[in-house]
């Protein structure tokens, strides 16, 4: 069933409020989880939120958080999330970093005391619709990818997104985990009752590969181009959890739901207007976008595309025409709409 976007986001925020949180910080951490949903970040969208509300139920979350901005600079800023949701937190980060960017050139804020964002390139695309180069990355809140050659979880799935801005062309956007699939995607899985391909999981007593997503938590997941995927995770989780003085490696306790375990974020945002004319700029990424979407495909495939192109697109379709819920994700949230005395999503 598609569900038009508005009505997603007014009941993500209704149920946010039943939680505890003041209507304003539930009406922003809505709008960053639906524009997940929006850009085809489906497995960090309202999927999520049933797992939010159980946080909040076990007091894992603080609904009521005080976001703080510590240590600031000219270019530099620490943002203590209060262990409040982490969409909030790293909202606050980004436009905090897009307006230190603003007036120094290149900005750099790092996050604290946070929790699941959910997807980082929305994060990113906040600055590049300034017209500025994002960068955002995150350590996760449970490890769930060993080091590689190792067998136990010290690693988390630690994503990162990048945007670039373009000129008439959508802006350039790559948003990934250093897995070769998110935990969010082998969970929405899960609920679907599907099985997963080999070579997203293994089994950490053989090797063997582990193809049913239920088995997630007693699996490690695999990572993006073995050794590269496991030392880019190991890199941004120290950036985004011990520059932070947020959890990483051992730190990070393997019981418990990820949440409330002091997950920490950074956000970069570089001002293209330092470095060239923006429309200058804007003008020359369109004419590579178009050569990397003009160049021949290898057989079989329809056509080549360029990072944040088809993001554009089902933001598109999905704002004109809502976005697809399954029907165990739709029982899951009417459940939620139940307990709380909102109206359904459908």
């Amino acid at each position: 069933m598609n569900i038009p976007a508005p009505i997603l986001t007014r009941f993500t925020a209704d149920v946010l409020a039943a939680c505890g949180m003041p209507a304003a910080a539930a009406a922003t951490t809505a709008a960053c989880i639906i524009e997940g949903d929006l850009t085809g970040a489906d497995a960090h969208g309202i999927f999520r939120l049933p797992q939010y509300v159980d946080a909040f139920d076990k007091k894992d979350i603080n609904p009521n958080a005080s976001i703080k901005i510590i240590g600031q600079g000219p270019a530099t800023a620490l943002v203590d999330g209060d262990n409040g949701m982490g969409h909030l937190a790293v909202e606050r980060a980004t436009r905090l970093a897009i307006d230190l960017a603003r007036a120094s050139g290149l900005a750099w804020v790092g996050v604290r005391n946070s929790n699941h964002a959910g997807a980082g390139g929305v994060y990113a695309a906040m600055a590049a619709a300034e017209g500025m180069v994002g960068l955002y990355g995150a350590v996760s809140g449970f490890n769930q990818m060993a080091p590689w050659g190792g067998a136990e979880a010290l690693l988390g799935t630690n994503p990162l997104a990048i945007a670039i801005p373009a000129g008439d062309q959508p802006a350039v956007i790559i948003d990934t985990a250093t897995s070769v699939a998110s935990a969010g995607m082998i969970k929405a899985a899960a609920l679907r009752g599907e099985t997963i391909p080999q070579g997203w999981m293994i089994d950490p007593a053989t090797g063997d590969a582990v193809t049913d997503p239920a088995k997630m938590m007693q699996s490690l997941l695999t990572p993006i181009g073995e050794h590269k995927g496991s030392g880019l995770a190991l890199a941004i989780g120290l950036l985004a959890g011990t520059l932070n003085g947020a959890t990483f490696g051992r730190e990070i306790p393997r019981a418990g739901s990820g949440f409330g375990v002091n997950s920490g974020q950074f956000i970069i945002v570089l001002d293209v207007a330092r470095f060239a004319p923006p429309e200058q700029f804007g003008a020359k990424i369109d004419r590579h976008i178009n050569d990397i979407a003009d160049s021949t495909p290898l057989p079989g495939i329809d056509h080549v595309r360029v990072p944040g192109q088809a993001r554009a697109e089902k933001k598109q379709d999905r704002l004109a025409h809502g976005v697809a819920l399954s029907a165990p994700l739709a029982k899951q949230l009417n459940a939620l709409a139940q307990r709380f005395g909102i109206p359904p999503v459908s």
